[in-house]
């Protein structure tokens, strides 16, 4: 076994180089163009400006090709399909899958053309995702995912991984890794989080339960988009207590949520059947720092080369755009049209109207209207909650979209997506049980305020 002292240099320059390039590209929070972002973001926001309307184009050519390959695949099954690698797994899906990525293909044609009923293609339905959310999906996709192997492949995971098991254990029910992943959620955007989270879950790092509740309780709107939410309340000027109300509120549901089903009851066991390990132990003799740092000499050294980091990023890539985009499109498109055309989500949100009264929240049936809304979008809220004549209401409206965390026209979409065991109903119940987790945190807070 290799000691400190028997690392070479280039070992070691290997764990040091790519991990703070990691750090720096998804965690370290800068101020650009008078706003606080990450520079996967600024690299995003870039590529969208100079590629502009082509990229819808762009995203419903993927998704297209997306579902003619998936169904080439499930009735003709060519050779590339028949084989266990990476095609096999993004194109042999199940025939739900099959059936949304067809589905997603028809409703990207009729937004992109705009053919059809326009309750598909409206702009506030599928010409909300095709034209503003899929655009940001792309390029976030396309440098997240190249440049996700900085944080997975060169140690930095199993350094902290070593260094905060006894906080994020204790806490959160959760491996010291998991640190992060839920650091690079709350500072960058959700997405990224998932992404990472699937990734960890499919080398078997993550149990099944461990990988539901990271990329459902850390996989948070990005601190500049909360900017956003609160400005379109009209309380911009709150910032910092909007979020830290977000804040401490979502540390509540973190605390919480593992503990009580359906979290509670998903099996402790990883991608491959085998059951839970306790991979972050500490053996005796190593302090955590000295383990830490071991595990991650080792694991960087295993990078021998340099093709294989954007071919492990590339594939992350093609997962991202072929196998998430689609189930976007699709679930987004329907919750959307839900929203705007059916008095659905305003039922569903009638049983807080009690609630609501209870914490002395005023306008409680106005409020109780954006609280199950967010399910479809978490912007949608903020719009419709935009109108009510109370500031504290409209905090409250605010900071709830926020902490709800699964809306199925991005997060959401992107869980069902990817391959973290969590399915449409344990979203639902997630999402109802995060509402009623925080809401009483956040109306405390915002009666502080106000």
């Amino acid at each position: 076994m290799k000691t400190q002292t028997s690392f070479r240099t280039i070992d070691i320059l290997k764990f040091i180089i790519p991990s703070l390039l990691g750090i720096g590209l998804f965690m370290f929070p800068i101020s650009y163009n008078e706003e606080i972002t990450i520079p996967i973001a600024i690299l995003s926001q870039a590529l969208q400006g100079l590629l502009g309307n082509s990229i819808p184009y762009i995203m419903t050519a993927i998704i297209t090709i997306t579902a003619i390959a998936t169904i080439i695949t499930k009735l003709a099954k060519p050779a590339h399909s028949t084989k266990s690698g990476f095609f096999h797994s993004l194109l042999n899906v199940s025939l739900f899958w099959t059936v949304t990525r067809v589905l997603a293909m028809i409703f990207a044609i009729m937004t992109l053309f705009k053919l059809g009923p326009q309750t598909v293609w409206d702009d506030s339905t599928g010409g909300l995702l095709l034209f503003e959310l899929l655009p940001i999906l792309l390029t976030v996709f396309l440098f997240a995912g190249l440049f996700l192997p900085l944080l997975l492949n060169f140690g930095l995971l199993e350094f902290f991984g070593a260094l905060l098991t006894k906080v994020m254990r204790p806490i959160f029910t959760l491996p010291g890794r998991s640190s992060i992943d839920t650091i690079a959620s709350w500072l960058g955007d959700g997405t990224i989080g998932v992404l990472l989270t699937s990734k960890q879950y499919e080398e078997g790092y993550y149990t099944k339960r461990e990988a539901a509740v990271i990329g459902t309780t850390f996989s948070v709107v990005s601190i500049t988009f909360s900017l956003i939410v609160i400005s379109q309340v009209g309380l911009g000027a709150m910032f910092v207590p909007f979020y830290a109300t977000v804040t401490l509120s979502g540390l509540v549901a973190a605390i919480i949520m593992p503990r009580i089903p359906p979290l509670s009851w998903k099996a402790d066991t990883y991608f491959n059947g085998e059951e839970k390990q306790d991979k972050d132990l500490v053996p005796k003799g190593y302090s955590p720092l000295r383990w830490g740092y071991k595990k991650a000499i080792e694991r960087a050294s295993l990078n021998k080369y340099v093709g294989k980091f954007f071919t492990d990023g590339g594939k992350n890539v093609l997962d991202m755009w072929m196998g998430v985009a689609p189930i976007v499109m699709a679930f987004g498109t329907i919750a959307l049209i839900l929203a705007e055309n059916t008095p659905l989500f305003a039922w569903l949100g009638m049983p807080f109207i009690p609630l609501l009264e209870l914490l002395q929240i005023p306008f409680a049936k106005e409020a109780s209207e954006t609280l199950m809304v967010g399910f479809a979008d978490m912007f949608l809220p903020s719009v419709i909650g935009a109108e009510i004549e109370s500031e504290l209401t409209r905090f409250v409206v605010a900071s709830v979209s926020v902490t709800q965390l699964i809306y199925l026209s991005e997060v959401g979409g992107v869980l069902l997506g990817s391959k973290i065991p969590v399915s449409f109903k344990d979203l639902f119940i997630i999402f109802i049980l995060r509402t009623i987790i925080t809401l009483p945190v956040i109306a405390m807070m915002a009666h502080l305020f106000f």
